[in-house]
């Protein structure tokens, strides 16, 4: 006879009266697809506790105001499914105000999309996205994007394939050529914040694959993504 491991959560709960509300939130998911055949991956789980650490210890988050998705968490609020995942990242933008810093981080499958004029559409694969569908660019411009107000700032952090224009954000950079463009949708619909500022740092381009890195290879970029974070 074996005990069951439960793994702790990494989500807080006060035992006392919580704050209503922080200038410092962030959305952390991680999806190991570990029910499926051919989709594992290895290391999302490890990376969303490795970025928890950095924002509690390095730039003080507080724990309560850090939501986290993985498919070890027993509450079923906490599980990586599309809606869970867009109900957090609506009540990460809810109510921002000037002065607030903002994050979301996944790692986990990309995909694309058929899309507008046979146009093609990065998305990030919710653990249920064969049952109910990827979360498009598009979704995310607008449930994540769209609310920032002036004064707020969204670093997005996405470890996925095709992830390059995963935000729908109308200027990227690439840093092999050193340059920014301008991307305008087939679809025309306005991409930009409410005045706020979003800046996403993808694994890969919209059209590229990325693989599960080393924990030399997290370490060395968590600490980039510390420093950016800090600066900007």
């Amino acid at each position: 006879m074996y005990d069951a491991v439960v793994t702790p959560s990494l989500n807080h709960e006060p035992s006392g009266p919580s704050p209503t509300r922080s200038s410092k939130r962030a959305v952390l998911c991680g999806i190991t697809y570990s029910d499926t055949k051919q989709n594992k991956l290895k290391g999302s789980i490890n990376d969303v506790r490795n970025m928890r650490d950095l924002l509690i210890t390095r730039f003080g988050y507080p724990r309560e105001f850090i939501r986290v998705l993985t498919e070890e968490e027993t509450d079923q609020r906490y599980k990586p499914t599309r809606q869970n995942i867009e109900n957090s990242l609506r009540w990460l933008v809810n109510d921002c105000q000037s002065g607030d810093s903002l994050v979301f981080f996944y790692s986990g499958h990309g995909s694309r999309e058929p899309h507008h004029n046979n146009d093609e559409a990065c998305a990030i694969c919710p653990v249920d996205f064969q049952k109910v569908g990827m979360i498009l660019e598009s979704d995310l411009n607008s449930l994540i994007v769209r609310p920032l107000k002036r004064g707020v700032t969204l670093h997005a952090i996405i470890d996925a394939c095709f992830s390059g224009k995963i935000l729908g954000l109308p200027h990227v950079y690439f840093s092999l050529d050193k340059k920014w463009i301008e991307d305008i949708p087939p679809s025309a619909l306005d991409k930009r914040t409410s005045g706020g500022l979003a800046i996403c740092i993808s694994a890969s381009l919209d059209n590229q694959e990325a693989f599960d890195t080393s924990v030399s290879d997290i370490l060395n970029l968590l600490s980039f993504l510390g420093f950016l974070i800090h600066k900007i």
